[in-house]
């Protein structure tokens, strides 16, 4: 019957009219309403279910209690960013580390763990430290792929360390709850902090350049002010939404109000009363907020047509002809989704792919292994939390490293971001494949702090 190929149809002509370059969001409402309409033509898709669409794209946003907190941390990040508070940390953090080898490359790390609310688009998170870090470091004669290595290190780290927006969405698509999603990854991504810090600092000590100074910018004023303004604001604003979140004060959207209102206050403090930057920051954030949603609306209008006619057998049908045991199918996922991290950002991933595949997931049995199938999803999360990551550094395709070329100088070439980004790659892969052989690395955290099992 026809209504078996539907599915596979969808797929076929979303992938072609995607790499035509025309908005996600159109792309995947406009296949969703074209195929229900080709079903009400064939007597496949019964016509009263069109109605239905406005109400479930209503549903996917409308009663969904997470997504309110998206816009508000974005805000949040943007007015960090746009208040100078990112630069002036990255500045600060450098002057605390001194003289040690590779001090602005700890530095740059650092700042992309802090500055992860930022980090709900892959471009803005290492645009913004490009712009904030390169500059600097170039001046101080850092090596070009050292620095073009750190920010696109540094930049795709904050994708998932909470509470950055990805994790809100992996939550959402793996159905588990944003405390546990929020601390899966929080330990692995400390390790590949600690991982880059420790390469950086040896490439700076056996890589050098003759004459190269590394001074830390002269303090302006008392040391404890400095440090207040420089160090403590940002990092307090930042650890009270995640603190606040994770331990179960507040619920998301009331933690993001309060990050929200800090980011606000943020651009008043460093930047004087200037509703003119004020303006700016929350035109930003309408803007990134109105790609984010139209993409989650479109997802919404695809997804109810796809499973209609089937398609969430797609994935388990072809994994039960291939045979394949638990862990060779969870490999043939993450696989999947490392593939298409190189073509589409995760929003994409997450809101179509993910649901595709989700079904094949959920099949798997990790609960011997892993401790229980609850921590399993868990594990399961944090690992495609990383592989995501991990396919926006890997060259050549990788989102990171466009964007890092169009953020950077003019001197700066391709050739040399995919140097200095190879090493970091392997360091990536190591981190996935201790994850997967000892999931309590992902699952502790979770399961000490919220009490899991």
């Amino acid at each position: 019957m026809l209504i078996e190929y539907l599915p596979h149809l969808m797929l076929l002509a979303l992938v072609l009219l995607l790499i035509t370059g025309f908005p996600v969001g159109g792309v995947l409402a406009g296949v969703g309403v074209a195929f229900a309409l080709l079903g009400v033509a064939i007597g496949e898709y019964p016509l009263p279910s069109l109605f239905l669409i406005p109400n479930k794209v209503y549903q996917s946003i409308g009663e969904n209690l997470t997504y309110p907190a998206v816009p508000m941390l974005l805000f949040m990040g943007v007015a960090l960013e746009s208040s100078g508070a990112a630069r002036e940390l990255l500045l600060c953090l450098q002057r605390v580390f001194g003289r040690i080898p590779g001090s602005m490359c700890i530095s740059v790390i650092l700042i992309g763990l802090l500055l992860a609310p930022l980090a709900g688009v892959i471009g803005a998170s290492v645009a913004t430290i490009a712009v904030a870090a390169l500059p600097t470091m170039l001046h101080q004669r850092y090596r070009p792929e050292i620095a073009t290595g750190v920010v696109a290190a540094s930049g795709t780290l904050g994708v998932i360390a909470p509470p950055a927006i990805m994790l809100f969405f992996l939550s959402d698509a793996l159905e588990l709850t944003i405390g546990s999603m929020f601390l899966s990854p929080i330990l692995p991504v400390l390790g590949l902090a600690l991982a880059f810090m420790a390469f950086f600092v040896l490439a700076d000590v056996v890589r050098r350049r003759p004459g190269a100074d590394r001074s830390p910018v002269a303090v302006s004023g008392s040391l404890p002010v400095y440090l207040l303004r420089g160090l403590v604001l940002p990092v307090g604003l930042i650890a009270l939404v995640l603190g606040s979140i994770v331990a179960g004060w507040v619920s998301p959207t009331e933690s993001a109000a309060v990050g929200a209102v800090g980011g606000g206050a943020m651009i008043f403090i460093y930047r004087g009363f200037d509703l003119a930057l004020l303006r700016q920051a929350l035109y930003r954030t309408m803007e990134i907020t109105g790609m984010v949603f139209f993409v989650v609306m479109g997802a919404s209008i695809f997804s109810m047509v796809f499973r209609f006619y089937g398609g969430d057998d797609i994935a388990i049908g072809l994994f039960d002809h291939l045979a394949l045991g638990d862990f060779a199918v969870l490999a043939a996922v993450l696989g999947i989704i490392f593939v298409l991290g190189f073509f589409i950002d995760w929003i994409e991933i997450t809101l179509v792919s993910l649901p595709i595949l989700y079904p094949a997931i959920q099949d798997l049995d990790f609960s011997l292994y892993v401790g229980s199938e609850q921590m399993a999803r868990v594990w399961i999360g944090a690992l495609i939390a990383l592989v995501l990551q991990t396919s926006f550094l890997t060259p050549p395709f990788g989102f990171a490293l466009f964007f890092l070329k169009g953020a950077a100088p003019r001197s700066i070439r391709m050739a040399e971001i995919y140097r200095g980004v190879v090493p970091l790659v392997a360091i990536q892969l190591l981190m996935i494949g201790t994850v997967l052989f000892f999931p309590v690395i992902a699952t502790w955290l979770p399961a000490t702090v919220l009490d899991l099992r």
